[in-house]
């Protein structure tokens, strides 16, 4: 299960409560809720994926770079500086740039991993589902082509669709976690002095909140690559009610071929704990290297203000997106055998991603996981687990470009209130 983009089954930050850790040297630190006013000020996150979070951060918020890396609390309120910023005076023009800076940055990343990228999404799975294609689209420039010709002859919604039912699973998948955490003590987080109990239990409930969204993925699926040509306008709460439908074995018919949902429970709760694996530990490993590196780079007493904002606020964005990316070109293969299955039955008819126009049923007729994977091999060679990757390479271009312009804009603000 995967939008990117998936894509996301990714908890909102939540930090344990109340207590103290005892630092060397004596020094106290207060570990405060990641819901106060002070640490959302300066958090720079980005939007859940489905599946697979993007944003474990073992016990801790994101690290401080530079200058500035132990903030001290203001006035006694206990909220923390922005580096660079003053309490009065014209510092108080340059952290509001900062704050507004800071929200742009996070909000560019998230416009871009969910509206943006959406046309790559929904090319992108339709050359998975599509078992008839002689094209694989391994490449961006196919994938370009083909993408014009869809919007040439059905015009821009055929890129667009689905968009509204993928914001709606992730809603789902979010609440989900939440009222599941609630009720079995399960841990959203994990601490830094974390056991392998905490680590399964933790995982359990990334599982159990897969199996809840599992039913509201696939009708959201089916829309994305439902062609735009016999599809009808459906309201923005389809896929919810399709994804009940699903569970309770009601509304539109469907083939003998379709599989039940205990079926596609093991590879759906595979990917999406694989995927949430891997991009955790990438983006921690990424945040790893960025901190020593700022810290090796430009030491406390030469950075620049520029610089410190920017070591602030783009490390976390930066290991987000390497998380991501990497996740996604991972698991690529079993997200393809996933969608196959998911798709499989459901009467869906998608677009020939061959010629750019005309229409094409799905008729596969896969008993489970191991059979998809191997008709796959026999019929299609191991490339045909590949089928769309040329998107994914669109996908993140796009997004990398737009990080990049971001930062520019971001530097050029900065230095002139400098």
């Amino acid at each position: 299960m995967h939008p990117r983009r998936p894509d996301g089954f990714d908890g909102l930050g939540y930090k344990g409560g109340g207590g103290s850790r005892e630092e060397p040297g004596g020094n106290t630190f207060s570990a405060r809720s990641f819901s106060s006013t002070s640490d959302l000020s300066h958090w720079v996150t980005t939007p859940p994926d489905i599946p697979g979070s993007r944003n474990l951060h073992w016990g801790e918020k994101t690290p401080y770079y530079g200058p500035g890396a132990a903030p001290t609390p203001l006035g006694g309120t206990g909220e923390e500086p922005y580096p660079g910023s003053c309490s009065s005076g014209p510092g108080a023009s340059s952290e509001q740039l900062n704050r507004f800076a800071g929200f742009g940055i996070g909000l560019a990343s998230l416009f871009t991993e969910n509206v943006l990228a959406h046309p790559c999404i929904v090319l992108r799975r339709q050359c998975q589902v599509n078992y008839h294609a002689r094209h694989y689209h391994l490449t961006p420039f196919t994938v370009i082509n083909i993408m014009y010709s869809f919007n040439k002859t059905q015009g821009p919604r055929a890129l667009w669709k689905g968009m509204g039912s993928t914001f709606i699973v992730q809603g789902i998948t979010l609440g989900a976690e939440g009222i599941v955490s609630e009720f079995t003590h399960l841990p959203r987080e994990l601490s830094h002095k974390w056991s392998p109990k905490q680590v399964g239990e933790h995982l359990l409930l990334k599982a159990l909140t897969y199996v809840v969204a599992m039913p509201f993925y696939s009708a959201s699926l089916i829309e994305t690559v439902q062609s735009e040509i016999i599809r009808d306008n459906a309201g923005i709460l389809e896929c919810v009610k399709e994804g009940i439908a699903r569970v309770i074995g009601m509304g539109v018919p469907h083939s003998k071929r379709l599989l039940p949902l205990l079926a596609l429970t093991f590879p759906t709760v595979l990917h999406g704990v694989l995927h949430y694996i891997i991009s955790s530990i990438i983006q921690k490993f990424v945040l790893l290297v960025l901190k020593r590196k700022s810290a090796h780079s430009h030491p406390t007493e030469s950075a620049s203000p520029v610089q410190s904002m920017l070591d602030a606020y783009f490390p976390e964005l930066i290991a987000s997106f390497a998380a991501s990316l990497c996740s996604d070109v991972m698991l690529y293969p079993l997200e393809t055998v996933l969608h196959r299955l998911h798709i499989q039955g459901t009467r869906t008819i998608i677009d020939n991603t061959d010629l750019g126009y005309e229409v094409l049923p799905i008729n596969t007729q896969y008993e489970g996981m191991r059979d998809c994977i191997n008709t796959i091999k026999q019929e299609e060679g191991m490339l045909g687990f590949y089928k769309g990757f040329g998107a994914i390479i669109v996908q993140y271009t796009l997004h990398a470009a737009v990080l990049q312009i971001t930062k520019i804009i971001y530097s050029t603000l900065l230095q002139s209130n400098v």
